[in-house]
């Protein structure tokens, strides 16, 4: 079934914005507030704000109209990557709206140059059974980027080395990996 125009003007879209250089808690508490704002002027929801140990923030929005356009000053910050479009896998965004989940680990995994989305996607139906191999974790989400140049993983895990080993067991590389600050959204 095609859409209508209208229907194709209000598709709603994920978008990842990755912010760096926020010297502590208290300015990436502030970045938070401020991309909140400035998502929900934009008619848009913020799915969730991740913030790890390094006080990097990983935020992920969705918004019908487009990407929302943010500066690095704008949210105190050094750095600002984004807007990124990217695809939720491994969750239902109604599901994770409810709930909420809070993750532990969050990996970063560079995409190679030659994958594209369908064989990613078969690739991860294909290996999310062996994650039972490491029953002390478990994988909770992950936002891959429409461009596909990475993707980010996020887990329930008692520690990094569990977090490693779900990764073997699902033959899948770990670029960057994060402990992640409990208080995120």
């Amino acid at each position: 079934m095609s859409s209508t125009p209208d229907e194709q003007e209000h598709t709603v879209t994920l978008y990842l914005y990755e912010i760096a250089g926020l010297p502590g808690r208290t300015e990436v508490d502030q970045a938070i507030k401020t991309v909140d704002a400035e998502v929900h002027r934009a008619g848009g929801e913020l799915i969730e704000a991740q913030v790890t140990g390094q006080h990097r923030l990983f935020v992920v929005a969705e918004l019908a109209g487009g990407p929302l356009q943010l500066d690095a000053p704008s949210v105190g910050a050094a750095e600002l990557t984004g807007p990124h479009e990217v695809r939720l896998v491994g969750a239902d965004l109604d599901e994770l709206k409810a709930v909420r989940p809070t993750a532990g680990y969050l990996v970063e995994w560079d995409l190679p140059a030659d994958l594209d989305m369908d064989s990613y996607l078969s690739r991860k139906k294909a290996n999310a059974p062996k994650y039972a191999e490491v029953p002390e974790v478990s994988f909770l989400r992950t936002y891959v980027r429409v461009d596909m140049d990475k993707c980010l993983c996020f887990y329930d895990a008692p520690d990094e080395d569990a977090v490693r080993r779900a990764r073997v067991a699902v033959q899948t590389p770990i670029d960057r990996l994060y402990g992640l600050e409990s208080g995120g959204q």
